[in-house]
């Protein structure tokens, strides 16, 4: 289990728009469920953003007037017939709150109006709803979550994210259609804030030792690289000469049971193996050391893995993280890593 609280802490860490004052509440509130809580940041962060304006864009409509504006599309107006009564069919820009950005807004709390969720939330949503009378719904199946940001859209970023978590990690549509919401996000989207969290977290809390997700090149004795899959590391952390590789993993399962015995995850160990090894070549011609760990998130299994191997002159470790301890103990846990790894 995970703390809810400790989700909130999570999302703060990946989306840092959330330590700001308008939010703060969120860290102090009591909330049953994650749905409780990304509905109750969905209301503040809008509520935010129609205080600043919702965010307006051109946007191209078609129609008929009896005074032409814009292109006219002639075409257009013939097959219509519109002529006849004294209109043209034209093509104009028009400056308006209807944008894509706030349609998904308005899709996803017309969602949630439909989920068994706090009868307060619900009004508060209303209550937010009027200043999108104005904007299309959409079809939440078919959204495009592809969305681009820049300095005038930037402060949607983490309403999108959270509308992204509510439609596809907590809503469920049972045989007759009927809409409800999960109390918890789903393994793939806890995954994703899971691996967000991680390196954010050492971003802001260590500005002294760099942190990246970057790609680690195969060290091949010729060209020949067709075929081979990219090797994204979650988390690399960087010190002086020390570096660590951390793979970031949330399971249901921490561990795989074959013939009654219960293991790490074989794929998972070969692939945090492959990529310190192709490090450590990478750094063949200056000191180094290269280290690898899995950091699983801890479920309620009662046997988890915290091992530490050393496999061909590399240290690779095998952690569990326990989400569900109150949240400075698990900067603690965090901030332990660093210490054993980088500076010690």
């Amino acid at each position: 289990m995970i703390r809810i609280q400790n989700i909130y802490y999570m999302l703060a860490y990946a989306f840092s728009v959330l330590k700001e004052q308008g939010y703060s509440d969120c860290a102090n509130e009591e909330f049953e469920n994650t749905a409780d809580l990304m509905c109750e940041i969905l209301i503040k962060g809008i509520s935010i953003q129609v205080k600043r304006g919702l965010h307006h864009e051109y946007i191209n409509i078609q129609d008929s007037l009896l005074s032409p504006r814009g292109k006219i599309n002639m075409t257009q107006s013939v097959k219509s017939q519109t002529m006849i009564n004294h209109q043209l069919i034209c093509d104009y820009d028009e400056y308006s709150t209807n944008s894509y950005m706030n349609q998904i807004l308005k899709t996803t709390m017309l969602l949630l109006l439909k989920c068994d969720i706090n009868s307060i939330r619900k009004k508060k949503l209303r209550q937010l709803l009027m200043y999108f009378a104005n904007i299309d719904k959409l079809d939440y199946h078919r959204i495009n979550w592809n969305l681009s940001y820049n300095r005038n859209n930037q402060s949607y970023h983490m309403l999108l994210n959270i509308c992204y978590m509510i439609i596809k990690g907590l809503l469920q549509v049972d045989d007759k259609g009927h809409i409800r919401m999960q109390k918890f996000l789903d393994e793939q989207r806890m995954c994703r804030l899971y691996e967000k969290f991680l390196l954010e977290y050492y971003r802001q809390e260590f500005l002294d030792i760099k942190v990246n997700a970057s790609q680690i090149k195969w060290q091949l004795d010729d060209d020949m690289s067709s075929m081979l899959p990219i090797m994204q590391s979650d988390i690399m952390l960087s010190s002086d000469d020390k570096i660590l590789i951390i793979d970031a993993k949330y399971y249901q399962h921490v561990m795989q049971t074959q013939y009654n015995v219960q293991t790490i995850h074989s794929g998972n160990l070969y692939q945090i193996f492959t990529y310190v090894k192709n490090k450590e070549v990478e750094l063949s011609h200056i000191p180094h050391v290269v280290s690898g760990m899995l950091l699983y998130a801890k479920t309620d299994e009662t046997i988890y893995p915290n091992n530490t191997y050393h496999m061909s002159g590399n240290k690779i470790s095998v952690q569990t993280l326990d989400l569900n301890l109150p949240f400075n103990q698990i900067t603690q846990q965090l901030n332990a890593i660093v210490d054993e790894y980088l500076k010690s």
